[in-house]
């Protein structure tokens, strides 16, 4: 870790960063000869398994997203093979801002989430990462205890047909509330705007409707299921471009949304422990519940 300092810097503190699933972020505070400070941020795979493959592929999409416009942390150091670290790493430059999961001020930063996602799905990289990967299928998908089993059972089916032919685009991948960071000073004005987009372990090619999927539904799960259905308009209103049919719409819509219904308490636990603790697994399953019904009974 010193070695990717500066002469006579050194660490004076450090600060574990919660929300992450899958890795450990710590903020580390460096102190610079002259007295003054700056922050970068350590990204820690424990016991994860593709830990080495994930850290490539950020530290690519790091290196790729300099210069661009999309608001990402510069490259410092990787160590994916944990060659130098105790565990697989990612040495990154600290954004400025913080994770907004609250209902207030949602009107507002959901068009900014989709002038975001329009922007980084724009980027046309000179070489493409690796194409996307389903996170769930057919035969995988947990129904939820009291869910709706007709619409479940009509939603399964949708993902059981052969995916659409699409356009590819640059996809962050996990692009949802809790991997963008907003302004929040002054407190006036607090989520109006986009000070950086984090987290690009996933990074692929694909379809624009995966990525606004998987927005929809965390939306959905964090704020309702309206502002699900929501989050495309928006997508579109800010110039995106989604698949013209609905019936190929609801295949991307329905399959990230079936994809969380096995790992609801693994979503829902660093909510509840960024504030929102009304955010129980049963409530989430609801969410989901209303959520998919609704996808289901917009087809009509």
């Amino acid at each position: 870790m010193s070695r990717h300092l500066e002469v006579g810097e050194r660490i004076v503190r450090t600060e574990a960063l919660h929300g992450g699933i899958t890795a450990e972020m710590r903020r580390l505070t460096i102190g610079r000869p002259d007295g003054g400070t700056r922050d970068l941020v350590l990204r820690t795979f424990v016991n994860v398994e593709h830990a080495e493959d994930w850290l490539n592929r950020e530290a690519g999409a790091l290196t790729l997203l300099t210069g661009t416009g999309v608001p990402a942390p510069g490259l410092v150091a990787v160590d994916p093979a944990a060659a130098h670290c105790e565990y697989p790493s990612l040495l990154m430059t600290h954004l400025a801002g913080r994770t907004v999961l609250d209902d207030e001020g949602l009107e507002t930063r959901v068009p900014l989430l989709a002038r975001q996602l329009v922007a980084i799905h724009a980027l046309r990289p000179a070489e493409r990462p690796r194409e996307y990967v389903a996170w769930t299928t057919a035969d995988t998908v947990v129904t939820p205890k009291g869910a709706d089993a007709a619409a479940w059972a009509a939603a399964i089916d949708v993902i059981r047909r052969p995916a659409p032919r699409y356009e590819g685009r640059f996809l962050h991948r996990d692009f949802q509330p809790g991997n963008v960071l907003f302004d929040v000073s002054p407190p006036e004005s607090a989520g109006a705007r986009i000070t950086g987009v984090v987290d690009w372990a996933a990074t692929s090619w694909g379809p624009a409707d995966l990525d606004v999927a998987h927005c929809s539904t965390n939306l959905a799960l964090l704020h309702g299921p309206a502002w699900g259905l929501r989050f495309a308009e928006a997508y579109e209103e800010a110039g995106g471009v989604l698949a013209a049919a609905a019936s190929e719409r609801l295949y991307w819509q329905v399959r990230d949304g079936l994809a969380f219904s096995e790992e609801v308490q693994l979503v829902a636990q660093p909510w509840r422990e960024a504030g929102r603790a009304e955010l129980t697994t049963r409530a989430v399953e609801e969410r989901l519940d209303a959520y998919v019904t609704a996808l289901m009974d917009a087809l009509g």
